[in-house]
């Protein structure tokens, strides 16, 4: 019986593809999750992608008291519910209250993780609590091929207990997606908001967890500005309640539901984030992206290096980022925003100029079916991607978006 104990949202998008594919071979498998006031999110999500568990434990809340109180509880709540069962490992992206669990009752422990630090560099002091209390309990560490081998030896695994997978970890669950228009046009729709406008997407820090623990202005105070200088449809994800991130945000609209956010994020004209996943699928999209994450990881860096994502660490520069793109093409930014209006179809294609081309500037049409040229972006994201089965045959793919799938200009 292989355990999986998912925490957060992501942690359901990176395994549910791998607990299908263990069921589909008769494999016996369970699933632990933890739910708590103002943090839903996880739970909606596990029952979007019908995938069933077993609540045990709740998400602490922002105070490390209250952290530290549901972690205990937690921890002896999932051993009186583990232990009458047999389990062969524990497969998790470093869960501290399931390895501690684990480690205890001798179960051995299969860890995935990415952000080992808040840094991009080798610097220990900016090891996340997570990882120091979860890879040292390690039978086995999967880490992506952007993090240093050297980094999760020096929690104490050796070289034979690491193993590298070979792609940024969303591919994990988007190299078989297929964007849907109608499915954005909706969500649009249902909102009342018009669709003929550009769309901005944003979604806040992760300012409740361990490794931020503060909340930083920079998002907010940003979209402040930002918002009296473009027309533009501002969505907001919500991480924990919507209420108190519409007082924050009062000019845009706040998603009430659980949906398919991919299908957003693939569509959307600008993605302005603080957390690190979906920064990731937006960009794997082609959809200009903006980190205004506190740190940068590994693989932001990545993201960054590749010119695929833009980090913004004042409000300042995430109102200039905006506008550098047309100052780099030397044009008037105000002129290349209507061009783009116009040779689009206001972003909804249809005619002369195509989704994926990356050409909001209409260069090479001429009218009569002509489709022009793609852009630069484009080509450079169409590399070579990995299914979920790379997961078993490591490799160094680049990133990139399969032929057909949206591409965007760079915005930023």
């Amino acid at each position: 019986m292989i355990w999986f104990d998912l925490i957060t949202p992501k942690d359901v998008m990176f395994f549910k593809n791998i607990i299908r594919l263990l069921e589909m071979q008769n494999k016996e498998v369970f699933v632990t999750a933890r739910e708590g006031a103002g943090y839903t999110e996880l739970v909606e999500l596990l029952r979007l992608h019908d995938i069933a568990f077993h609540t045990i434990g709740e998400f602490g809340g922002a105070r490390l008291e209250d952290k530290l109180k549901a972690s205990i509880d937690r921890q002896f709540a999932l051993m009186e519910f583990i232990r009458e069962k047999n389990v062969e490992k524990l497969v998790c992206l470093c869960s501290v209250d399931a390895n501690r669990v684990a480690f205890g009752l001798g179960i051995p422990i299969y860890n995935f993780y990415d952000i080992p630090l808040s840094d991009c560099t080798a610097n220990f002091k900016k090891a996340l609590p997570q990882a120091r209390l979860t890879l040292p309990l390690s039978a086995k560490a999967f880490r992506p091929y952007m993090v240093p081998s050297e980094i999760f030896e020096r929690f104490s695994l050796e070289r034979d207990q690491i193993f590298e997978y070979g792609f940024l970890d969303v591919l994990a669950w988007l190299a078989e997606f297929e964007p849907d228009r109608k499915y954005f046009e909706d969500v649009m729709d249902r909102y009342g908001l018009d669709t003929s406008k550009p769309t901005v997407i944003i979604r806040e820090e992760e300012y409740k967890a361990s490794y931020v623990m503060k909340k930083y202005p920079i998002l907010y105070e940003g979209l402040e500005i930002l918002k009296d200088q473009m027309d533009v449809n501002f969505v907001a994800i919500p991480r924990y309640e919507p209420e108190p991130l519409q007082e924050l945000l009062p000019f845009a609209t706040v998603l009430k539901e659980k949906m398919i956010i991919q299908h957003l994020l693939a569509f959307a004209d600008l993605f302005i984030g603080g957390g690190g996943t979906l920064n990731s699928e937006a960009t794997y999209f082609g959809t200009p992206t903006i980190s205004t994450r506190s740190f940068v990881s590994h693989y932001d860096k990545l993201l960054i290096d590749e010119g695929l994502m833009k980090k913004a660490d004042t409000v300042e520069e995430l109102v200039e980022l905006y506008w550098q793109e047309a100052k780099r093409e030397n044009v008037r930014p105000d002129l290349a925003l209507a061009q783009s209006l116009v040779e689009t179809g206001a972003y909804r294609y249809g005619g002369d100029v195509l989704h994926h081309q990356n050409n909001f500037c209409g260069l090479g049409t001429i009218g009569g079916g002509v489709r022009g040229a793609g852009g630069p972006a484009s080509r450079a994201l169409k590399r070579s991607t990995s299914s979920g089965a790379a997961m078993l045959a490591p490799k160094k793919p680049g990133l990139g978006v399969p032929s057909g799938r949206p591409t965007h200009t760079p915005m930023v």
